[in-house]
């Protein structure tokens, strides 16, 4: 069940306060899971269960995407702001120091908190930030495309498109390599986050200077990326592990760009083996 949570935020402008939805089950070692661009927190449905039979699960939708609302006027996107806030909403859950799991927008912000020591592991999906500025531009205008798709179509062509499988196709066959496998309810809800989402172009308009350079030392990382990525391409998976350089690098065979949908059990026990590997660095 969908809950909301509202935590202080330092900016530039001083403190404020953001809000945001969130869904938590299971127990354990809490673990946070983002979702990209556009998208929400039910993109994680498919593995949540999964990673709940072991773990304190707290899937969030961020700032200005799902139903969390936008955050402060004047509080920027970027990147540090961004991560440094997902850290003070773990503090409010009693979440310190979480695993945390992202995928392309949310796996750029894991790997930030990887990085200022606010994750105790990283797995990061198709994460962005590894791009070179061609394949930035294509992504971006891309995204704009699904964007301005979503909100052109009237609900009742979208639940009608929905319906089939080539419906699916053509409205998430981007992001899914197998987008007849997502239920016609989970196509139009996300589709509906997509059209809705408040943040959508200032993550945008932070995001073009954006470059992941650093390492994430000390912490354990893995970066998984689909071979059937149509958003951001595998090759870029190449260039982030060059950047993190002790990452464990693994190919998500069939997957496309947000594969918890396409393959939800190889997902899970990459995030499953990614937080055990912490386990054991610590025995």
């Amino acid at each position: 069940m969908t809950a909301t949570v509202s935590f202080p935020v330092d900016t530039p402008l001083g403190p404020r306060t953001a809000t945001v939805a969130y869904e938590r089950k299971g127990s354990g070692e809490p673990l946070l899971l983002l979702h990209g661009i556009g998208h929400h927190l039910q993109a994680w449905e498919p593995v949540t269960d999964i990673l709940a039979a072991e773990h304190d699960v707290i899937a969030v939708d961020l700032p200005g995407f799902g139903t969390s609302a936008p955050l402060p006027e004047g509080v920027p996107y970027d990147l540090p702001t961004v991560a440094a806030a997902l850290g003070s909403l773990c503090s409010v859950l009693g979440a310190d120091r979480p695993h945390v799991v992202g995928n392309s927008l949310g796996g750029l912000l894991a790997l930030e908190m990887g990085r200022d020591r606010l994750a105790r592991s990283v797995t990061a999906l198709s994460p962005a930030g590894f791009w070179t500025e061609a394949e930035r531009r294509y992504a971006f205008a891309t995204l704009r495309a699904m964007r301005v798709g979503a909100m052109a179509l009237p609900l009742s062509t979208l639940e009608r498109l929905s319906h089939s499988a080539a419906g699916r196709t053509a409205l998430t066959g981007t992001i899914y390599a197998r987008p007849a496998r997502r239920s016609p309810e989970a196509v139009v809800a996300e589709t509906l986050a997509l059209r809705q989402a408040t943040g959508f172009e200032e993550t945008l308009a932070a995001g073009r200077s954006v470059r992941f350079t650093d390492d994430v030392p000390g912490v354990p990382v893995t970066i998984a990326w689909g071979s059937r990525d149509r958003l951001l391409l595998p090759r870029q998976g190449v260039r982030a592990k060059h950047v993190v350089r002790d990452a464990r690098l693994v190919r998500l065979r069939g997957c496309g760009h947000v594969p918890m949908n396409d393959d939800p059990a190889l997902v899970a026990r990459v995030v499953l083996d990614t937080v055990r590997t912490t386990g054991r660095a610590t025995g």
